[in-house]
């Protein structure tokens, strides 16, 4: 969209670029602000008359993608240069090498990896996972392109109304998989939360909405009790001495879905809808001791739960993350969270990376975020492997969000590791060759197994033997993405040895079934397989996992050449998801002519069982199924960060007279007649039909798992609000 800049929109972008220079609070020679000043009138001219969707002038968006650099994240003049010019040499004449002469080897480089990141082409999952695997890889070279990255995603969700749904669920969906994860490991928690925030706002509007408003419902009560809650904590770090402000933290939305998905909760239920931040200015005295005394003031005023102490300043988190997090009885019988930080701290937790290396000093040992960079540069080299991008970027992502545990060798050095970490990751965590040879563990003087689960405090030593052969199942035992790459790439280098074998097997199964051995055939063999990697194919065949039956079935089809996946048995195929969920034993099945051509093909996942008035996305899978899921579906979460241009437009027109799965968790109080109630209500109130009731009892509450058939998602919330309405029954949550 081209279009001459108007007066006013001259004006507006010279205030927005003033605006940048207030905010940028780092170092401001002379030199640095002629430069940032030079980047500025080079990315105006480069982009002059050009317009982004929503009609402003293009040269706002790097304005404003370098002003959250600098002041949302505390960067310096070479991110602000580059984030001003990000978009220059993709979109414009410039190139990296006028960017190098006029700004330095630096920013051209910064500029290069934004480039690379958004030159590769998303049209495929293979180029996806690349995509995604190149914006970690950036950890590896230059930290600050994906600072800048993350700026330039925060400003893009900022600004995405303008954009088509499918689109916003594309890009949310990426940004809620990678890009949060990443900010949040990175320290940078306010743009972590907002990145969630505008994610869920665009995933899931109409769910947004209601929890937005009951929050602001809440507010004004809930910040007259936290007035009243906190008026004695002021008086008593008075008496003590300690300066410190105190703060309200209101959760977002998203964050108050997770809460009340996880505890399965109504809003109306959550104690720790906001939580109170103790900012101490302990001048030029002790952190530590000030934060333990402000602590102590706390909880002399209100009764703690030691249960969920926590001391992230003796351990601070991967992130640099220090603080102590309590939750103490306020009045009223009410939970009330609280974090006590220094300044310092405080600024680590907003500023995240840049105000971690801001406050370590060159001399100090490397800290937690130092570590886990090391170990994410040394885990992208060892993997490079194109096959494997999507299951690495999913181990990846996991890590990154993952609670943290801190184990302990037997000379007591401390090693971070995810919470659910086992005894062989903790072996690779120390050394590949150990991980391949653990057989156990000595643990606090006890001898445990390799898939033990450790916990805090633990110390290890492993137990190795040389004549151990790595296993094919070690892979479930560990949950950190380097003991996975270990692992799979130890497993692959045994594999290899089998090439010869399996080459020669097939050349002879090819001759004798008379088929040509050529490169369309075995492409045809191994897509039938659904084997992506030579190196599995040959070892298949070499082992006989893939034998002269097999062959048969997917090159020489008898009949319906469709038909070959039915009588498929080899134990590297999954199942695939039925097309459609069974339908009520009262319902029509309906003809192949009552369903809509369009939707012959459409599978009703079964990770998330949608039905019909959910908030659904159809996505198209590569060489696959076109898929329906809701959109709050873990898997469709992952899916449309891999496979976002796949999303249809097509809207999901349910078949007529059909049914559909879904699932209740009943909880009540154990009296007489309660499942004779709740089956009369389904079956004869609502004429639905069940499939499935699983109920246990226990110290007078009883719990009822059900499995219905639901025409659409409206039917089943009236039948849950009827049932929550009955006097026994305590809650009513849809599992699936």
């Amino acid at each position: 969209m081209k279009k001459s800049t108007t007066e006013n929109e001259r004006q507006e972008i010279l205030r927005q670029y003033r605006h940048l220079i207030e905010v940028w609070t780092t170092r401001k020679e002379t030199k640095d602000q002629w430069d940032v000043r030079k980047a500025f009138r080079m990315a105006a001219d480069a982009h002059k008359d050009m317009r982004r969707k929503s009609g402003e002038p293009f040269i706002l968006h790097p304005i404003a993608v370098a002003t959250i650099a600098a002041g949302e994240m505390g960067l310096g003049r070479t991110s602000i240069i580059s984030a001003l010019l990000h978009d220059t040499v993709e979109d414009t004449d410039i190139t990296l090498e006028d960017v190098e002469k006029i700004f330095g080897t630096k920013v051209s480089r910064i500029i290069d990896g934004l480039t690379k990141i958004d030159e590769i082409s998303d049209n495929n999952s293979t180029a996806q996972s690349a995509t995604l695997k190149k914006i970690i890889f950036t950890l590896s070279e230059d930290m600050r392109v994906i600072l800048v990255k993350l700026a330039d995603r925060l400003h893009n969700m900022r600004t995405m109304e303008i954009m088509p749904q499918e689109k916003q669920l594309r890009i949310s969906s990426e940004t809620l998989y990678i890009y949060a994860p990443l900010a949040y490991r990175l320290g940078f928690f306010a743009i972590k939360s907002e990145l969630e925030e505008l994610s869920f706002k665009y995933s899931q509007p109409d769910l947004y909405a209601e929890i937005k408003a009951e929050i602001e419902r809440s507010r004004p009560e809930k910040n007259a009790y936290l007035n009243d809650f906190m008026a004695p904590i002021r008086t008593s770090l008075k008496q003590k001495g300690l300066n410190a402000d105190l703060l309200i933290n209101e959760k977002t939305t998203y964050s108050v879905w997770q809460k009340m998905k996880q505890l399965e909760l109504p809003f109306q239920e959550l104690y720790d809808t906001f939580s109170l931040d103790i900012v101490v200015d302990t001048g030029d005295q002790d952190e530590s001791l000030e934060c333990w005394a402000v602590y102590s003031a706390l909880t002399v005023q209100y009764k703690p739960n030691n249960k969920k102490l926590r001391d992230w300043m003796s351990t601070p988190k991967a992130n640099g993350y220090e603080a102590i997090h309590t939750i103490v009885m306020g009045p009223k019988g009410r939970w009330v969270s609280v974090h006590i930080r220094s300044k310092r701290m405080q600024e680590i937790a907003q500023k995240g990376y840049a105000a971690y290396l801001k406050y370590r000093t060159n001399t100090s040992s490397p800290g937690n975020l130092d570590n886990w960079l090391n170990k994410t540069r040394e885990l992208l080299m060892e993997n490079n492997d194109e096959d494997e991008s999507i299951g690495f970027i999913d181990d990846f992502k996991q890590n990154l969000f993952s609670e943290e545990i801190y184990v302990f060798t037997p000379k007591g050095e401390m090693i971070t590791l995810p919470k659910g970490a086992t005894v062989l990751d903790f072996a690779y965590a120390i050394h590949t060759d150990l991980g391949n040879r653990a057989i156990g563990a000595n643990l606090n003087r006890r001898v445990v197994t390799i898939d033990y689960k450790l916990k805090s405090g633990d110390q290890v030593e492993i137990i190795s033997s040389k004549i151990i052969k790595l296993q094919e199942d070690w892979s479930k035992m560990v949950v950190t993405a380097r003991a996975k790459t270990k692992i799979k790439t130890a497993l692959k280098n045994e594999r290899k040895k089998f090439r010869k074998a399996g080459e020669k097997k097939l050349d002879d199964l090819f001759s004798q079934l008379k088929i040509e051995n050529n490169n369309q055939n075995i492409q045809e063999l191994m897509k039938g397989a659904k084997i992506s990697s030579p190196i599995d194919f040959y070892y298949f065949l070499a082992t006989d996992k893939l034998n002269e039956s097999d062959i048969k079935r997917i090159l020489l089809p008898e009949g319906d050449r469709s038909g070959w996946l039915r009588g498929l048995h080899i134990p590297f195929i999954s199942k695939q998801p039925k097309a459609v969920l069974p339908a009520s034993p009262t319902a029509t099945e309906p003809s192949p002519s009552d369903i809509p051509e369009s939707q012959k093909n459409y599978v009703i996942s079964e990770c998330c069982h949608p039905i019909p008035h959910d908030n659904v996305i159809i996505l198209e899978i590569p060489g696959g199924n076109t898929e329906v899921h809701r959109t709050d579906c873990e898997k469709a979460i992952q899916l449309m960060s891999v496979y976002g241009r796949n999303i249809s437009k097509k809207k999901w027109v349910p078949l007529k007279g059909k049914t559909y799965q879904a699932s209740l968790q009943i909880s009540a109080k154990d009296k007489p007649g309660l499942l004779n109630m709740v089956t009369n209500m389904i079956s004869n109130d609502f004429k639905l039909n069940m499939s499935a009731i699983n109920m246990h009892s226990h110290k007078g509450l009883v719990f009822i798992k059900i499995v219905i058939f639901v025409p659409n998602a409206t039917i089943l919330k009236k039948l849950m609000t009827s049932l929550s309405k009955t006097e026994q029954v305590i809650k009513v949550v849809r599992t699936l």
